[in-house]
């Protein structure tokens, strides 16, 4: 049970370089939350917008802040997680946001399941005025859907893991990766632990006119995920699993053939779908479900 005294301490980081129209909303997004067991860093590559007197006016709730040059988005958070030690992590850009009180939702997910290293809210977006304009239909991921070419998407804002996994999987982000080092970095995950889901929306994406990175950089950072996808290691194991994955799906075109070989409960089992978290109205908590 999630008391006062057990929170476990969330590291958020927060890159930014030029966003004085989103920032602010951000940071509110992190702080308002009253989480009890907050660590909070923003990394400013340099800002002339106005946008360092913003995070000035928040560094006494921050755990620590700089604005200086530096080599982009992820060496900006590379550098915000080494000045971090909570339990949990995860990096918000400084144009999106968190839903209200999510920080309590991860906190009890984590904490009433210790074997959850990894996971995920349900994906949604707000515009340029910070409105909820679309909140995805649920759904469930495997490493192998995302070996196979389906990873459209994971999103970054409402990711969380625990710092036991960060270290396994490396300890850092990689650097080369100018465009999809976030996916990269869900890549390696995928080898050591599943990917969790929960129902409940926990970060929002910014749908924006112009000036998103990820939209601005889309063709390279499909390219370089694309390279990663084929570069990925796979056991003997693992192949093979995608040849009966790729067998089951093209029986499923065959009502006949699907009643015999029972081929969606086939694929459910080959996928490794692990359990997604539901909330249960009259227990007020969150629990499984498969």
């Amino acid at each position: 049970m999630i008391t006062m005294t057990n929170y476990p301490r969330i590291s958020i980081v927060t890159p930014n370089l030029n966003q004085v129209g989103f920032i602010e909303e951000t940071i509110d997004s992190v702080l308002s939350q009253n989480y009890p067991n907050l660590e909070y860093v923003i990394i400013d590559g340099g800002s002339t917008d106005g946008s360092l007197e913003i995070i000035k006016k928040y560094s006494k709730y921050l755990k620590y802040w700089e604005s200086v040059p530096d080599d982009g988005l992820y060496h900006a958070v590379q550098k915000g997680f080494t000045h971090t030690s909570g339990e949990v992590m995860a990096w918000i850009n400084s144009d999106d946001r968190y839903h209200r009180q999510c920080f309590y939702t991860v906190a009890e997910l984590f904490g009433e399941h210790p074997h959850v290293n990894w996971l995920m809210g349900t994906p949604s977006l707000i515009d340029e005025k910070g409105r909820i304009v679309q909140v995805d239909i649920f759904k469930r991921w495997s490493k192998y859907m995302v070996y196979m070419g389906d990873f459209r998407w994971f999103q970054q804002e409402s990711m969380f893991w625990r710092r036991s996994l960060w270290e396994r999987a490396g300890g850092s982000l990689d650097l080369r990766k100018r465009y999809a080092a976030d996916f990269e970095l869900w890549l390696r995950f995928f080898r050591y632990e599943p990917l969790y889901l929960s129902r409940a929306p926990l970060g929002c994406f910014r749908a924006r006119q112009s000036g998103s990175v990820s939209v601005q950089h889309y063709d390279r950072y499909m390219e370089e995920l694309q390279q990663m996808l084929r570069e990925e290691p796979l056991s003997s194991e693992q192949k093979h699993t995608i040849k009966r994955i790729k067998f089951y799906q093209k029986v499923e075109k065959w009502p006949i053939l699907r009643r015999f070989l029972k081929s969606e409960k086939h694929l459910r089992q080959l996928y490794d779908f692990p359990p997604y978290f539901i909330f249960h109205q009259k227990e007020q908590k969150f629990g499984t479900m498969r």
